[in-house]
């Protein structure tokens, strides 16, 4: 039976959780039942794995009572209990405890799913400094000396080599080590990552001093970067012995550097967090990164030694919404100090790009169509800090508006004025002449009075501009400004050769329609130019978007007739669909499930708080659909040979560079079917 469409279940995620319970030092009644009670609330919420803090069975803080055989006995008679009561829980749960086998103590992770022990992991690394004297109580894991343990009547695997493999969901891959583990140079969940682990799971007590939280989290968020997994971090809390230490129950859940969720600390209450780890997103990422699979070169043996552990997960079957953040722009920061991060970033990458193209160049003044739209302006305003930086007057930047048969009052008014504020040298060029005689020429029916306004009346304009931009950077002794951005490269909205689609360089070619309207109203804000030039800034971000190509002889002359948007989607949609398709080589249906919980409600998530409220939308499933199929089709079928095609620009962000000499490299005469198909067929209406 296929799982339902809006379950996570079905598009590559896995639900995890995370427990910090209150216990009781020396306790196993106690504890059994805290932890069974969180085991429960996390089933009930369809987690596959849920993660409790080091030694929970018993508490971290027994220190010399770790010897005594009344202690070790009732952890595991409680250890039976919380085994025999997991035989309904829906998740795999890690659970600590003091276990004794071949006449030693181990610190141990039991790996427990419905009913049986898939496992245990005794600690590797024992810390024997400042406030810590494990090796008082326990052995290392390398003391071991058999593979296998008997437990409950089990023959159990042992060791800090396994992995555990659900065999029914493809990436549930789980490696489990133990607090200080993380801490040393080269960890055991390093080689789990490289043995194919996805899951990396920390089963910690770790007491809290002054600044070991910061540390603590940029050192999981950073293991689960270079591992490219998910990584699960408990830690102990409240309950725990103060006799010398403190606790706060610090917990996180990260992936691949991005923290997902994390407890509130110094908490007295039992806590528990929630995060979707994405399998699918981090297998792609692992595919494309050659240097992860590399280092499996350097580590052969080890990694051959590692122990696979396999189990049959019982996959959630009802509908189980995503409860994971997912932002509406992937290209633009949520939060208010990253996105003016991102924005500084941008800006000075395409500065710094165009700034060495002069230089080699050997030019000193640059060439620019200025529309009054939103890549243009952007263009033009990268070319002003241009011209400051290398100490040139910016009337090197040569201005020129070419109005057509369709331009508006609204976007020439906002070129001259945007060129007027930033001094530039702004001329005017009517292209309606020369587009007159090529109609001619061709013996286009638009010679002849005829209102036909195909491809080619569109083209002949946009061509005449470009072919004019040349001429002049020939005579001028100038480059030609590229303005074209990443989403119109992805959707081929663009004319191929004598058009738009070249330059002698453009700074936009990996900046996509989202994030240059975020640019310019951030540099209006934080007021890079002057007030004048912010309010033009500000009046252009709030202009339709539009090629200004077709007349509408009923329309105002003073807004522009066509509405790009309407051709070919809204491009908050078509960015959306650009990040997940080009970044992560997502299926269709995923990327519409991911779209749709973003879009579908206004009133959830965050907004840029720059974006208007009049601006922000909202698409239900069907128009999710339409709008990726146009993209599907455009980008795989269609569009390919003008990004083969591209001139030089620098990357700007991990999101995506089409050129084909970076992120993108695709033949130009491929077909959209599969992608097509499998939206259709796995996409509800």
């Amino acid at each position: 039976m296929p799982l339902p469409f809006h379950s996570i279940y079905s598009h590559g995620f896995i639900r995890s959780a995370v427990c910090v319970p209150s216990l009781r030092v020396a306790d196993p009644a106690y504890n059994m039942e805290c932890t069974l009670r969180l085991a429960r609330r996390a089933s009930g919420h369809h987690a596959a794995l849920v993660l409790f803090p080091e030694l929970g069975f018993s508490a971290y803080t027994s220190e010399d009572l770790f010897h005594q055989d009344a202690l070790l006995d009732a952890v595991r008679t409680k250890l039976k209990e919380f085994i025999d009561e997991s035989r309904d829980l829906s998740p795999v749960l890690l659970v600590g405890a003091p276990l004794r086998f071949q006449g030693k103590l181990f610190n141990c992770a039991l790996v427990i799913y419905q009913g049986k022990v898939l496992g245990i992991v005794p600690k590797t690394y024992l810390p024997n400094y400042r406030e810590y004297y494990e090796k008082r109580q326990f052995v290392s894991a390398r003391c071991a000396l058999e593979s296998t343990v008997r437990f409950q009547d089990q023959s159990v695997p042992f060791g800090n080599n396994l992995i555990f493999e659900a065999e029914n969901l493809e990436g549930f891959s789980l490696h489990v080590e133990i607090c200080e583990d993380v801490w040393v140079p080269i960890s055991p969940s390093t080689y789990g990552a490289l043995a194919g682990a996805t899951v990396l799971a920390n089963m910690s007590a770790s007491n809290i001093t002054v600044g070991k939280t910061d540390y603590r989290r940029m050192l999981c968020t950073s293991q689960s970067a270079k591992c490219i997994s998910a990584y699960l971090y408990s830690a102990a809390g409240y309950g725990e012995s103060t006799t010398d230490l403190a606790w706060d129950g610090y917990a996180m859940i990260c992936e691949n550097q991005f923290l997902l969720a994390e407890t509130d600390r110094f908490q007295t209450e039992e806590q528990i967090i929630f995060a979707d780890i994405d399998l699918e997103r981090l297998l792609q990422d692992r595919m494309r990164t050659t240097s992860f699979q590399d280092s499996l070169m350097e580590h052969r043996e080890r990694l051959a030694a590692m122990r696979r552990v396999p189990f049959e997960f019982n996959v959630p079957e009802n509908m189980i919404p995503l409860e994971r953040p997912v932002s509406r722009f992937p290209f633009v920061p949520d939060e208010t100090s990253a996105r003016d991060d991102r924005c500084y970033e941008v800006y000075n990458i395409q500065v710094q790009g165009l700034m060495k193209r002069m230089s080699a160049a050997g030019v000193k003044k640059v060439v620019i169509g200025v529309s009054g739209g939103l890549d243009s302006t952007q263009t033009l305003i990268v070319a002003a800090k241009t011209m400051d930086r290398l100490g040139l007057p910016r009337n090197h930047i040569l201005g020129y508006t070419m109005p057509g048969f369709a331009t508006s009052e609204t976007t020439r008014s906002n070129a001259g004025r945007l060129m007027n504020a930033l001094g530039v040298t702004a001329r005017e060029i009517d292209i309606r002449p020369a587009c007159r005689q090529v109609f001619k020429d061709i013996e286009h029916p638009f010679a002849e009075g005829e209102k036909v306004y195909d491809v080619t009346f569109e083209n002949v304009q946009a061509g005449q501009r470009t072919a004019h931009l040349f001429r002049l950077a020939n005579f001028r002794k100038a480059i030609v400004l590229g303005t074209g951005d990443l989403s119109e490269l992805a959707l081929g909205w663009s004319t191929y050769g004598v058009g738009d689609q070249m330059s002698h360089y453009n700074v936009n070619g990996s900046v996509p329609k989202t994030l240059i309207h975020h640019l310019i109203r951030w540099v209006a804000k934080t007021g890079q130019f002057s007030k004048e030039t912010g309010a033009v800034l500000t009046a252009i971000a709030e202009t339709e978007i539009s090629p200004e190509l077709v007349p509408d002889d009923h329309g105002d002359p003073a807004k522009p007739s066509q509405k790009t948007e309407s051709a070919i989607g809204p491009y908050e949609l078509q960015d959306f669909n650009l990040y997940y398709i080009t970044r992560f080589g997502f299926r269709p249906s995923k990327v519409a499930f991911l779209s749709h919980y973003a879009w579908s409600d206004r009133n959830r998530g965050i907004w840029p708080e720059m974006l208007p409220k009049a601006q922000r939308h909202e698409y239900d499933m069907p128009a999710i659909k339409k709008w990726l199929g146009i993209f599907l089709y455009r980008f795989f079928k269609t569009s390919q040979f003008k990004r083969s095609a591209l001139p030089n620009g620098p990357k700007v962000g991990s999101g995506g560079s089409l050129s084909p000499r970076g992120d993108w490299r695709a033949p130009s005469d491929s077909e959209a079917t599969v992608w097509l198909e499998e939206l259709r067929r796995n996409v509800p209406d």
